[in-house]
C-alpha cells in the first residue's frame, strides 16, 4: 500500500462514520469525519458504485481529511477485500420511497403516533441487494437495471404479487406496475439471480391467478431461484382501505395443495422446488411442516419460509447433544418461561414438553401473546409489542427467567416496535429477560444456562 496526495473536484461526498478494526481503511489512516470523494477517479453515486469500484486488487481512493487536506491513497489488496469503511449514510444516497399504494401494504395499517421511521415505505433495489428487502420494480429506471447487470449484483428480491399486468396495476395502484414486469426479462437474460414474493390476498390474486403467476414465473428458472407465497397481514387499522378478508383453514389447504403440486412437477426437472409457502399457511391449515429438503437451502428464511422447520431441526440436534448425563449443575429444580406469538406457540409448547421430559426438575411456562396492538389476526412474534407482553404476562408465573425471541426487537436495538425496552419489561414484570436468537440450538442452550445459574 502507498500513500500519496492529490486533488480532484468531486460532485458527491460521503462522510465516514467509522472504520472496521484491522481493515485496509484503518491501516491507511482513514478516520471518522473524513469524506470519500472518488475511487479510481470516478464519482461515487451510492453503495453500488462504491462496492463495484473498490473490489479490485489495486484502487486509488481520494479522501478529504477533517483538516481539509485531500489524500490520494494508492491501495494494493486482495481482490474483493472490503476496505472496511462504514459511512454515515449506509446507502451513500437518499433512500427511495415507494410510489405505489398497494392494497395490502402493512404500513398503511399502522396506528398513528409511532416513530417516524416505521412509516417510511422503501422500494429501493440497493436495499434488496444489501438487506434482502423486496422491490416492486416500479421505482427502477433502465439505468438502474443497467447498473445491476454491469455490477453483477445479486440476488435481487422482487415483489411480484401477480404476473397479470392489469391485476398488478390494480393491486399496486400504479398504472405502470404491469409494464415494470418487463424488467424481469432483462435481469433473467443477464443471468442475475433473483428471488420472488407473492403476497396473497383472498379473492384477488389467489386461485386461478396464483396458478397463472406460478406458471409464468417458472419461465425465469433457474435464475429466479425461489418464489415465496405469504398471506396478507391484516391489522385492525384498516378503515378506508381496500376490503381484504382473512384466509380460513380450507383456503390455506387449497393454497398448500397448489404449491405442493407445483413443487412435485418442478423438482424432477430443475432440482428446485421453486415455489414455497410461508410458515403461516401450515399453521392455519393445521398441516405438518415440510422436511428440510423441501426448502432448497432456505433461500427465503427472512420472509418466514422454513423458519420453523429450521428451528425444529436445530432443536433436535441440540437435544441430541445431551443424550447422556448433562451434569450435576443442571440436575436441579428450575422454573422459567417463554413467550412467543400465536403462530409458533404449538411448536414451542412441544419443545418445552420435550425439555421437561429430558430434565424432570425443569418447569417451563409457554405463553402465546395475543397481538392486541395490531389485532388478533397478526400472529407472528416479530410484530409483538412490549405493552402487550407486559399486560398479558403481569401476574403470571414466570420463574427465574423469561425467554423472548430475538425478532421481537428492532435490528441491533434493545427495544420493541412500540419503543418499550427490555429493561422496562424486566422492571414491569420483575423478571430477568433473556433473548433467544432465531436458532433451536440457542433455545436449548439458554434453557440449560438458566438451569445452571444460581440467581
Amino acid at each position: 500500500m502507498r500513500n500519496g496526495q492529490g486533488k480532484r473536484p468531486a460532485v458527491r461526498e460521503h462522510r465516514v462514520e467509522r472504520t472496521e478494526h484491522n481493515s485496509v481503511a484503518e491501516e491507511m489512516g482513514i478516520e471518522p469525519g473524513d469524506v470519500l470523494l472518488a475511487i479510481n477517479g470516478e464519482e461515487i453515486r451510492d453503495i453500488f458504485d462504491y462496492q463495484y469500484l473498490s473490489q479490485d486488487e489495486y484502487v486509488e481512493v481520494l479522501v478529504r481529511k477533517k483538516s481539509g487536506e485531500e489524500w490520494l491513497l494508492e491501495i494494493d489488496k486482495e481482490y474483493d477485500e472490503d476496505l472496511g469503511i462504514v459511512f454515515e449514510n449506509g446507502l451513500m444516497d437518499e433512500y427511495r420511497s415507494c410510489r405505489n399504494k398497494c392494497i395490502f401494504c402493512f404500513i398503511d395499517q399502522m396506528p398513528k403516533g409511532m416513530r417516524d421511521t416505521l412509516y417510511f415505505k422503501d422500494d429501493d433495489s440497493r436495499l434488496s441487494f444489501l438487506q434482502g428487502n423486496y422491490v416492486t420494480l416500479t421505482n427502477m429506471s433502465d439505468e438502474d437495471i443497467d447498473r445491476i447487470i454491469r455490477y453483477r449484483l445479486s440476488p435481487i428480491n422482487i415483489s411480484f404479487q401477480t404476473t397479470n399486468p392489469e391485476l398488478r396495476c390494480m393491486m399496486l395502484n400504479n398504472r405502470f406496475a404491469g409494464e415494470s414486469l418487463k424488467q424481469v426479462r432483462r435481469l433473467y437474460e443477464a443471468g442475475i439471480t433473483m428471488n420472488g414474493q407473492i403476497v396473497l390476498c383472498k379473492g384477488v390474486n389467489d386461485g386461478a391467478e396464483l396458478e397463472r403467476s406460478i406458471a409464468d414465473l417458472t419461465a425465469y428458472l433457474p435464475h429466479l431461484e425461489s418464489v415465496s407465497v405469504v398471506p396478507v397481514g391484516l391489522s385492525k387499522f384498516r378503515d378506508g382501505l381496500y376490503p381484504l378478508v382473512p384466509f380460513e383453514k380450507e383456503d390455506a389447504r387449497e393454497v398448500l395443495a397448489c404449491i405442493h403440486g407445483w413443487q412435485d412437477r418442478l423438482y424432477p426437472r430443475y432440482g428446485l422446488h421453486f415455489v414455497h409457502a410461508s410458515d403461516e399457511w401450515y399453521a392455519l391449515a393445521g398441516e405438518p411442516l415440510p422436511e428440510a429438503a423441501r426448502y432448497d437451502g432456505y433461500l427465503q428464511l427472512e420472509n418466514g419460509v422454513g423458519m420453523l422447520r429450521l428451528f425444529l431441526d436445530e432443536f433436535d440436534e441440540a437435544m441430541a447433544e445431551f443424550g447422556g448425563d448433562a451434569g450435576e449443575d443442571i440436575n436441579r429444580r428450575c422454573e422459567l418461561s417463554v413467550a412467543t406469538g400465536k403462530l409458533a406457540y404449538p411448536w414451542l409448547s412441544d419443545m418445552a414438553r420435550r425439555l421437561t421430559e429430558r430434565f424432570p426438575l425443569l418447569s417451563i411456562h409457554v405463553y402465546a401473546i395475543v397481538n392486541d396492538f395490531f389485532g388478533e389476526l397478526i400472529t407472528v412474534s416479530g410484530l409483538l409489542t412490549g405493552q402487550d407482553i407486559i399486560r398479558q404476562l403481569r401476574g403470571k408465573p414466570l420463574g427465574k427467567c423469561l425467554l423472548l425471541p430475538q425478532n421481537v426487537l428492532r435490528s441491533g436495538e434493545d427495544y420493541l416496535l412500540d419503543d418499550v425496552t427490555v429493561s422496562e419489561m424486566e422492571k414491569a414484570l420483575q423478571v430477568k429477560i433473556d433473548i433467544v436468537k432465531s436458532s433451536g440450538h440457542d433455545l436449548v442452550h439458554k434453557v440449560l444456562g438458566c438451569m445452571r445459574c444460581d440467581t
